[in-house]
């Protein structure tokens, strides 16, 4: 197996991690190599926004507001947003196009976010991509400025890897029952 097929075997998501994130600097250099995957007509059709500190908060607000809970159900739900650190969203960013499907722009988006997982997997770090019931929410959109044109995929949950971490590892599977001919 190559490098690549060792470290896409190796991957888990972490749904718990330590405070420790990757730098801005780090960050843009593996967002500059995710930027690489699939993408018709080269449109680019994404974003990634990064949250850390305060703007955690106002996420996890906005996803109580989008809830309609209140009190202490209010608050777990906004504790969610605090689970990491670092969170990326993830954002389709259509743009206009008489070739390139907003499908196939959401996939180009998608891949990035999966391409970014990897390689900050490979590079140490646990993370773990979160969607949920509210992520298309009004007081969610609006929380993350996004443009008409644009929709959140959810976010990559990004800390270092705990000393004794639970991850996710996902059933071998058979892959004769996913791969057909015609």
């Amino acid at each position: 197996m190559s490098a690549v097929s060792d470290a896409i075997d190796a991957r888990r998501s972490y749904s718990r991690v330590t405070a420790e994130t990757p730098d801005r600097a780090e960050l843009l250099r593996l967002v500059s190599v995710a930027g690489r995957v699939a993408d018709h007509g080269s449109l680019r059709p994404w974003r990634l926004i990064e949250l850390r500190g305060d703007a955690r908060r106002r996420l996890g607000d906005a996803l109580a507001e989008a809830s309609g809970r209140l009190g202490d159900d209010a608050a777990r739900l906004a504790a969610k947003a605090l689970r990491a650190e670092l969170l990326i969203a993830i954002v389709a960013s259509r743009k206009e196009s008489h070739k390139v499907y907003d499908w196939e722009q959401d996939a180009a988006a998608a891949g990035v976010a999966h391409a970014l997982s990897l390689l900050l997997f490979d590079a140490g770090w646990g993370v773990m991509w979160r969607t949920g019931p509210f992520t298309r929410s009004e007081p969610v959109r609006r929380m993350h400025q996004l443009a008409p044109h644009e929709e959140l995929l959810g976010w990559l949950y990004v800390g270092g890897v705990p000393s004794e971490s639970k991850s996710s590892q996902k059933a071998p599977l058979d892959p004769a029952e996913f791969l057909s001919a015609l």
